[in-house]
């Protein structure tokens, strides 16, 4: 257990650090960040409480928006996502796939998981840039934001998945 909370609090940190120090000044095509913080709230652990992961999700949030001067969209946008998180898992998985508390995402099929991070970044990415654009004049401009977006965070997110977790 305290191993478990040991490697999620390393993830939490790493991956905070990771987006405020580099990937938050890069802006690919002058405009393409990748948030790639969410892949904590893909990994962390299932349990039957779900207030632990909704708060800290909040956290997680509130900590890039705090460094990215974003006005809290990272912290809506992440804890809804955790909010989903299981509801779609049962949905993509058809719950019979995987038990609550062996639960691993390198375990299940890759398309499975592949179909899972990517709805979970296309919703965050809408929410994100809905709420900065919060305007339906920009509705091509969100869409666009968000699929292009979407697509990198899923690439590089896919690639830490296969090359920091470990496969049981």
């Amino acid at each position: 257990m305290n191993n478990l909370i040991l490697n999620n609090s390393v993830r939490f940190l790493a991956l905070v650090l990771l987006q405020v120090l580099v990937l938050n000044h890069l802006n690919l095509f002058g405009y393409l960040n990748p948030m790639v913080y969410i892949v904590w709230v893909v990994l962390f652990p299932i349990r039957k409480n779900k207030s632990s992961l909704l708060i800290l999700s909040f956290l997680l949030g509130l900590s890039i928006d705090f460094f990215s001067d974003s006005g809290g969209i990272n912290a809506a946008a992440t804890i809804f996502i955790a909010f989903i998180r299981l509801p779609l898992l049962k949905i993509v998985l058809k719950k019979t796939d995987f038990d609550y508390l062996l639960f691993n995402l390198r375990a299940v099929s890759f398309g499975k998981a592949f179909l899972f991070i990517t709805i979970l970044t296309f919703i965050h990415h809408f929410i994100i840039f809905s709420l900065t654009y919060f305007s339906l004049n920009s509705f091509l401009t969100i869409i666009s934001n968000t699929i292009l977006t979407s697509i990198i965070t899923i690439i590089i997110s896919i690639l830490g998945i296969i090359l920091f977790t470990k496969k049981k």
